[in-house]
């Protein structure tokens, strides 16, 4: 892949909100500097930064507010398909658990 076509990639990862103003400085400069990177997997990494749980839109732990807030899909949604997937031997209620524990609450 050419420098431009990198460019041309990271810009639009940009412009959908998957790289901070920031992480595109960084990541143009590795561009230019000759060291190829991989946008897609820093966009997964900084949204995996960015995910915490609600403090204000929460019925048990905050989990699907946060969720909602990062995703494309409204909070409702994700309670929705958190009980439907807990029909299937508790998968969901297990990783709702998980998620309570290991994501952080937002910032005030």
């Amino acid at each position: 892949m050419s420098i431009s076509e990198e460019l041309e990639r990271l810009q639009a990862l940009r412009e959908r909100g998957a790289l901070s103003d920031e992480e595109y400085a960084r990541a143009k400069a590795q561009v230019l500097q000759g060291t190829p990177v991989s946008s897609s997997s820093a966009g997964h990494a900084s949204f995996l930064h960015r995910l915490a749980r609600s403090r204000t839109d929460r019925v048990i732990g905050g989990v699907c507010g946060g969720l909602g807030k990062h995703t494309d899909l409204p909070p409702w949604a994700w309670r929705i398909i958190f009980c439907l997937v807990s029909l299937y031997f508790g998968a969901g209620l297990l990783f709702y658990i998980l998620l309570w524990i290991f994501l952080p609450l937002e910032p005030a």
